[in-house]
């Protein structure tokens, strides 16, 4: 293989690990702290980008770019937390929370998917580039929008990181990660907590809404996809700590880059969901991951 390709496999890998990362920190947190899995996060990284786009492009809003990521992820936690009150909270108590929350958070992706259909219709848009221009390297080529995306994606991931764990509402909700019981009992507020951890969730799923719609064609079905590799990274890498799922999505950056490259677009995904299998098969708690639930 020439170094050049190589090179550029890695690249691509990077950028889909950094994606990747930042679609499953929101679905982790949603596991690590609520014991649920939220279907409709793929519907969040959908409407993240719709919103991005009625922000910001000429044909609606017309504001910069920087004010309109903005503003997005302020309504997309608005959302998460609310949809965490009408979908997730008034079963709470029930025993089979577990398969109760998968068909109301099913529901809520398709209404939101439906949603934006009727909103913005099914023609695909396109979110403009974050940044123009490459760097080059001798015989490595950089595109700005790549490097801006991978550096903007861990200042998030940095944030949300030490949010959890310096701040005071971050340290609450590890702590009602941990033991919810305990936590109500020290006066917590657990039901507040579970609304801001469904709220951060919608946030980081709705920047890499964004991120995907400056390199390709929006849908509002385009969460499917994404919503897949967020399971699988968050599966593949385990909940036992925030960091597990971000080591995870980089490795599995890697793997579907260079699956792409020696077996084709088509095959990538089952070679993604062999590779789970047999991590599961040996490591059933995932590959970072310890058997109980933390942040």
């Amino acid at each position: 293989m020439d170094t050049a390709i190589l090179i550029d496999i890695v690249k691509s890998g990077l950028v889909l690990g950094a994606l990747y990362a930042l679609m499953a920190t929101g679905l982790s947190l949603v596991w690590t702290t609520l014991g649920i899995f939220n279907f409709a996060h793929g519907a969040f990284i959908a409407l993240g980008a719709y919103l991005a786009w009625q922000f910001s492009s000429t044909d609606a809003w017309g504001l910069p770019m920087v004010p309109a990521i903005l503003l997005s992820s302020v309504v997309m936690f608005a959302i998460g937390a609310l949809l965490h009150f009408l979908l997730v909270k008034p079963f709470e108590r029930r025993q089979d929370i577990v398969l109760i929350s998968v068909i109301s958070t099913l529901a809520g992706a398709v209404i939101l998917e439906n949603g934006l259909q009727l909103i913005w219709g099914a023609r695909s848009k396109q979110i403009p580039s974050l940044a123009d221009g490459a760097v080059e390297f001798g015989a490595l080529s950089l595109r700005n929008s790549e490097l801006l995306l991978m550096a903007l994606v861990l200042a998030i991931l940095l944030c949300v990181g030490m949010f959890l764990r310096y701040s005071r509402p971050g340290r609450s909700m590890r702590a009602v990660a941990q033991n919810q019981d305990a936590a109500a009992l020290l006066g917590l507020n657990v039901p507040l907590y579970f609304s801001i951890v469904f709220g951060i969730a919608a946030l980081t799923a709705g920047l890499a809404g964004v991120f995907v719609g400056t390199l390709r064609f929006m849908s509002p079905s385009m969460g499917s996809e994404p919503l897949m590799k967020a399971l699988i990274v968050v599966i593949f890498g385990g909940v036992a700590r925030f960091s597990s799922p971000i080591y995870a999505a980089l490795i599995i950056g890697q793997i579907e880059a260079f699956s792409v490259y020696f077996v084709g677009l088509y095959w990538a995904p089952a070679v993604l969901f062999f590779t789970m299998i047999v991590v599961l098969l040996f490591k059933p708690e995932g590959l970072f991951g310890k058997y109980q639930r933390t942040l």
